[in-house]
């Protein structure tokens, strides 16, 4: 098999796995990596040491001088990695197989950003991990590769995360190897539905906890962002509470109450009022002593 030339564009824990599977296929040569511009990570600057691989930092990959630089390089194919810049026509126009990338949302629905986290938070059975082509949109490319994985009530963002780090790897690796030889497919999204949504990128804020909300959607939230995530926070006497874990009590009766109050004390943590009924909430993180009774928010 012919030998493909592919730049790395990557950053962060998704990205790791996938360069060690690359770097030990001798048919696959990586000619350069570019990191976030904003990156703390060192791994990939240790793996280009490792490997002799030129390590561009920190470039904004849309100037001329960049797109000059990625050119002498002569690569057959571009590929994203968790990178944070939107690749403009002229970049796109340069590797002759074109740019791609993995993202982890069932395209061309949890487009955007922070999906593990939506996905969880929408009450999903199941969330996806595709490699798309990229255009001139965000996230709206060809698929060539796309994997369904369950969601259950035992998971969080923590296990997603790691089946994500994981499988992204591998899809990626698969996707290449079907690119380089020849036998790639490419998927319109559109034939899969014609319009798709996006997700917005979450920040500071979106951590805050309505508990006028039922049980299972304040479940879903607060799993959604659990460690290493920001953790679902409220509050109690002008003080932050985070809450990192929640659970379902089984056969939970509905009735009226007091939405965030502090029902009964548990061997890990505490029951607290929902709109429908009341959730468990445990590896509670807080600089005040909570007791019940106490209303939360």
């Amino acid at each position: 098999m012919e030998k493909i030339k592919i730049g790395y564009f990557a950053d962060g824990p998704w990205s790791h796995l996938a360069f060690e599977k690359l770097i030990k296929d001798d048919s696959i040569d990586i000619r350069f990596i570019v990191p976030r511009s904003d990156t703390t990570d060192q791994t990939l600057k240790n793996f280009s040491d490792e490997f002799g691989i030129d390590y561009l930092y920190p470039v904004k990959i849309n100037t001329p001088e960049f797109i000059e630089t990625a050119k002498s390089y002569d690569c057959d194919l571009f590929v994203s990695m968790s990178f944070n810049q939107i690749f403009r026509a002229a970049i796109l126009s340069l590797p002759r197989l074109g740019v791609i990338n993995c993202h982890a949302g069932n395209l061309p629905f949890y487009r955007g950003r922070n999906i593990l986290n939506w996905a969880l938070i929408n009450d999903e059975k199941q969330f996806g991990i595709t490699v798309h082509y990229v255009d001139e949109g965000i996230d709206t490319g060809d698929i060539i590769k796309q994997k369904s994985y369950p969601i259950t009530d035992a998971d969080d963002y923590n296990s997603l995360l790691e089946v994500a780090h994981t499988e992204c790897a591998s899809i990626l690796y698969d996707a290449i190897k079907e690119i380089q030889s020849g036998k790639s497919a490419r998927i319109l999204q559109h034939t899969i539905h014609p319009v798709g949504f996006y997700c917005g990128r979450r920040g500071p804020g979106d951590e805050l906890i309505n508990w006028n909300q039922s049980s299972r959607r304040l479940f879903n939230f607060i799993r959604s962002i659990n460690k290493p995530g920001p953790m679902a926070t409220t509050y109690f006497s002008g003080s932050e509470v985070r809450i990192n874990r929640a659970k379902l009590i089984e056969g939970a009766p509905e009735y009226i109450g007091t939405a965030g109050q502090l029902l009964a004390k548990t061997a890990s943590g505490f029951l607290v009022k929902t709109t429908d009924s009341f959730i468990e909430i445990s590896e509670i993180d807080s600089p005040v002593v909570l007791k019940v009774g106490d209303k939360l928010g």
